[in-house]
């Protein structure tokens, strides 16, 4: 039996009157059966958790989450992927569709909803832009959008070709579709390795403008207005993209985006070591860009908070930082950074559990009597230790293995199954 009865918890839904206050939740049957104080039960097989001083909210979500599979299993497959996402308190997924092959057909899409089937994490296929994310030509998005694609995106490779972009946009309109724009500019980016500033001339290295993201931005800016498409930017990283997307949804452009939660609190400063689990893309910027990212959560112009999850077996990762791969993992690390950052609970989980659905047009669980469970437990001040016993992901590849952090999943459940931590 997965019946649950969890006591005096701190309930944040933005949808719900519960919001803000100290209730029991009973779930019988994979549905929340009753919400008051003082819940009684007659089932002797109850499962019965204290949640003082603890919060209940939806499931997490996330926006930007790269598995290996079909393809790239070794770095992360469905089971591994989905197990670390549930120890982060994610309950949905959209995936990444830099796979081999990449998700660019209904054949790949119909394999991973069908390869997620009964998981207690929900996933949600994201099909490439152009065929075999080569940004050459439209891949069968429709087809794909069929089969249970949320959103289209070439992932971690910028659609450097204006007319392919354009007529995404456009095409994405006749069937609701939404476009994700990674946005980086790759003959101003060249193949730099890190952020273009002081620390990149200490370190003698050649830096990645923010311009290179600026210019995309406006360019994609541009393009969704003149389509009246939608548009949706992965990971911005700068001030100045930040201040783009601002004025854009002022005018009225259909525009929403996401930041990573390791740019809220790292910066390029962190790189004087040369550690190679730094190198991402876009590469950790300044500590103004940082503040400006932090100031756009807050205002409301950057919409979604993401985990940017991407395995490296090691001998990617642990090589010279010049040829070392791109990206950390972090599923099991976006609350306690997003805590670190200084944003509270309330918002939070607006930006990792409300807004990505609403992003995607899917519905946001919430708390009311008759409703399918679809929820997570988490203790904001507990401390733990993120190392190889607790880290679920098949790959290590994170600056924070070994660190203490502060916020805790407690326990996750979905899809009449839960998992306790």
């Amino acid at each position: 039996m997965n019946n649950l009865l969890i006591q005096s918890a701190t309930i944040l839904d933005p949808q719900s009157k519960y919001s803000g206050k100290v209730f029991d939740v009973l779930v019988a049957d994979g549905k929340i059966s009753e919400i008051g104080k003082g819940i009684k039960s007659p089932d002797k097989n109850l499962t019965t958790i204290n949640a003082r001083g603890q919060y209940l909210s939806a499931g997490f979500f996330d926006l930007n989450a790269s598995f290996g599979d079909p393809g790239l299993e070794t770095r992360e497959d469905v089971g591994s992927g989905s197990r670390a996402a549930a120890a982060g308190g994610y309950t949905g997924l959209a995936l990444l569709p830099n796979t081999q092959p990449p998700i660019h057909s209904k054949a790949e899409v119909s394999y991973l909803v069908n390869r997620a089937k009964g998981n207690i994490v929900d996933i949600h296929p994201l099909g490439c832009v152009s065929h075999n994310c080569e940004g050459k030509e439209l891949s069968e998005m429709f087809d794909m959008r069929e089969s249970g694609a949320v959103g289209f995106t070439d992932g971690k490779k910028p659609i450097s070709n204006a007319g392919l972009m354009s007529r995404a946009l456009l095409y994405s309109k006749s069937f609701n579709g939404l476009i994700f724009s990674y946005a980086e500019d790759p003959d101003i980016a060249g193949k730099a390795k890190m952020n273009e500033g002081v620390m990149s001339t200490y370190l003698g290295m050649k830096g990645n403008p923010s311009l290179a993201e600026e210019l995309m931005i406006s360019r994609d800016l541009y393009l969704a207005e003149y389509n009246d498409a939608r548009i949706h930017f992965s990971t911005v990283s700068t001030a100045r993209s930040v201040d783009l997307i601002r004025k854009a949804k002022r005018s009225g452009v259909k525009v929403t985006c996401d930041v990573a939660a390791h740019a809220l609190v790292l910066t390029e400063d962190q790189l004087e070591g040369f550690d190679s689990n730094y190198k991402v893309k876009p590469p950790l910027r300044t500590k103004a860009d940082q503040k400006a990212l932090i100031a756009g959560l807050k205002d409301g112009t950057i919409d979604a908070i993401v985990s940017q999850h991407t395995p490296h077996e090691i001998e990617f990762k642990n090589v010279e930082f010049e040829i070392a791969s791109y990206g950390m993992i972090g599923l099991q690390t976006v609350l306690p950074l997003a805590l670190k950052a200084g944003l509270s609970p309330e918002l939070i989980i607006e930006k990792i559990a409300v807004n990505p659905r609403k992003i995607l047009g899917l519905p946001n669980p919430h708390f009311e009597k008759g409703i399918s469970a679809n929820f997570i437990l988490f203790d904001p001040a507990e401390k733990w230790t993120f190392d190889e016993q607790t880290n679920y992901s098949k790959s290590e590849n994170s600056p924070f293995m070994n660190e203490n952090l502060t916020g805790k999943v407690k326990l996750v459940y979905n899809n009449a199954q839960y998992l306790t931590y």
